[in-house]
């Protein structure tokens, strides 16, 4: 078995060294490769890739910042492994403590997908209201697609690339999350839940996401769900 980490990356120069370094060292039970793709950064991130040399990485850039779904898809067409992991660039989510929680259920053949609940695990105490916008959006995945999520809007998701056949993403801005879930339950994948580690930045450490991105995954769960 052979895994592929995709790193979808926009201007995290202070962080994306330690990233490429924690998943370089991460001991586990099967080959990897690691898929960074640079989504228009300007701070430095771009040139610092450029010049990597790191075995396990590839780098793939993007002239301007399309978002995070774009950057996924790059390194979809471009992974040659069975397994993916999407691996944000920021350090939230902490490889060396996750990953092997995350893959052991698929590695035990229950599992074709992982989702790592934050709300399971260890965990930063962060935004009352990022909380509350997280549970919504967990419930209301649970009422559309009749399941028992307890954190959709995860960052920390692992998939079978068999899974993955036939799912076509399309979706912009952060809304990553909430297509891929709806799509992946419309398919009737195994899916599984582990307690992951979760140290949550503030906007002052450079967190991105904004109070608009929870209308657009509202928006996003009802258009994954009947229309698409």
């Amino acid at each position: 078995m052979k895994l592929s980490v995709i790193v979808p990356v926009y201007n995290e120069i202070n962080t994306i060294a330690r990233v490429i370094n924690d998943l370089t060292l991460v001991a586990l039970k099967c080959e990897r490769e690691i898929i960074v793709v640079d989504d228009g950064s300007n701070d430095g991130t771009r040139e610092f890739l450029a010049d990597l040399k790191n075995p396990l990485v590839r780098a793939f850039f993007h002239e301007k910042n399309m978002g995070k779904t774009a950057g996924i898809n790059t390194g979809l067409k471009n992974i040659t492994g069975d397994i993916v992991i999407i691996q944000d660039a920021d350090l939230e989510y902490p490889p060396l403590k996750n990953y092997n929680i995350l893959l052991e259920p698929i590695l035990d053949g229950h599992a074709d997908v992982v989702y790592g609940s934050r709300f399971l695990g260890v965990h930063r105490v962060f935004f009352w209201w990022h909380y509350m916008a997280n549970r919504f959006l967990t419930v209301l995945t649970n009422i559309l697609f009749d399941t028992m999520l307890t954190d959709m809007e995860t960052g920390a998701k692992a998939f079978t690339c068999k899974a993955l056949e036939g799912i076509t993403l399309t979706s912009q801005g952060f809304c990553f999350e909430p297509e891929v879930t709806a799509k992946v339950f419309k398919k009737g994948l195994r899916v599984y839940e582990v307690p992951i580690t979760y140290y949550g930045r503030s906007y002052n450490e450079g967190k991105k996401i904004k109070p608009i991105d929870g209308v657009m995954a509202v928006i996003a769960l009802f258009k994954y769900r009947f229309s698409e």
